[in-house]
């Protein structure tokens, strides 16, 4: 059975759409301002390309998803699997996912409401198409992944043949789980995890640095390529901080800066911000892009490009009725190869 988790880039021009979350409407509109038709057809034979993420936190998952697998399913675009529908895929009921789950409504409703929920009976076909969709696409001139570019990882994966690859991920994690019962890291983190659940999600707790969810997070990590790619690279946080309304103790890494390779890679997860803001207003995972242009290429060669410009944030606005116009927070394309960005506000910006 041929592989399909690392997939080949449609040849000719594309545009590279950043991470939606729901953002149905805003999807809509860039895709517009793009010059597609509904159907994603474009004059100049175009090719859509999305990066990852699709749901959780804003208005309408279930359309997005819905429009995704119409695209996707009339070869009018491809996309890749971010750490939010594997989340989905695994029953792992996370902030923002009650659109989906219903152990997550109630308490999604403080921040993300409203938002329209799956119909019960749509769950399994959602699933099934999410099943289908790969973790990778390339070609000579251009790679896309959701979080991290891993050669080792992504190598791993070309020889998965299996044709459901949770089966592979599931055998990843239960192998770590095994390393980590053996060197008595899961008893802790099992412990740990017990004694904090009720204040996992309070920002008002004094939270210490448990370093019994480091060792389990980065080693989940460690034994999952699936994880590394749609999730990125961590390492120990310096400090507990509360991200994604939960507390966290391993941080992200800008794994860029040590990418050595020609091929450029475009991808997304990292919540830049498309207009400068104040430090102290910054979400502690935009601070890895505090000092790099938001339209510039980044890392060691200068030839990777993260493409998430914070949409999923954009439920702050409506809580107090800002226009996406004058929102901090876009959903935003790459134009390839004229290296272009465009927002779903109209804005156009060279890249650099």
């Amino acid at each position: 059975m041929p592989n399909f988790l690392v997939q080949a880039l449609p040849t000719g021009s594309l545009d590279i759409i950043g991470d939606v979350h729901g953002e149905f409407q805003a999807l809509l509109q860039l895709i517009e301002n793009l010059g597609y038709e509904p159907d994603g057809s474009h004059p100049e034979n175009r090719h859509l390309i999305f990066v990852g993420d699709y749901c959780d936190r804003g208005p309408d998952s279930p359309a997005v998803i819905d429009y995704l697998k119409s695209l996707i399913t009339n070869k009018k675009a491809k996309g890749i699997l971010g750490n939010h529908e594997i989340n989905l895929l695994i029953d792992d009921a996370k902030d923002g996912s009650g659109w989906f789950f219903e152990e997550r409504y109630r308490s999604d409703l403080r921040n993300y409401s409203p938002f329209k929920r799956v119909k019960p009976e749509n769950r399994d076909e959602i699933k099934e198409f999410l099943r289908t969709l790969p973790i990778v696409l390339e070609r000579d001139d251009l790679r896309i992944v959701h979080a991290a570019w891993s050669n080792p990882a992504i190598d791993t994966l070309r020889a998965v043949k299996s044709d459901d690859f949770l089966d592979y991920f599931f055998e990843c994690e239960h192998k770590a789980d095994n390393y980590a019962e053996k060197k008595g890291i899961l008893d802790k983190y099992l412990r740990a995890k017990q004694d904090w659940k009720e204040k996992i999600e309070d920002p008002h707790v004094l939270m210490p640095l448990l370093q019994s969810y480091i060792d389990y997070d980065l080693l989940k990590n460690e034994f999952n390529p699936i994880r590394l790619l749609t999730s990125g690279t961590e390492g120990p946080a310096k400090q507990a901080f509360f991200a994604g309304n939960r507390w966290r103790f391993s941080d992200r890494t800008a794994w860029w800066d040590s990418y050595l390779d020609d091929v450029p890679v475009v991808f997304g997860h990292y919540w830049r911000q498309l207009f400068p803001q104040p430090v102290a207003k910054m979400s502690k995972y935009s601070l890895l892009f505090k000092d790099i242009d938001p339209f510039s290429w980044h890392g060691a060669k200068k030839n990777t490009f993260c493409i998430d410009y914070s949409v999923g944030a954009r439920w702050r606005d409506r809580h107090k009725a800002q226009a996406p116009e004058d929102s901090a927070f876009h959903l935003a394309a790459l134009r390839w190869p004229e290296k272009i960005i465009m927002t779903d506000t109209g804005f156009t910006y060279p890249t650099r």
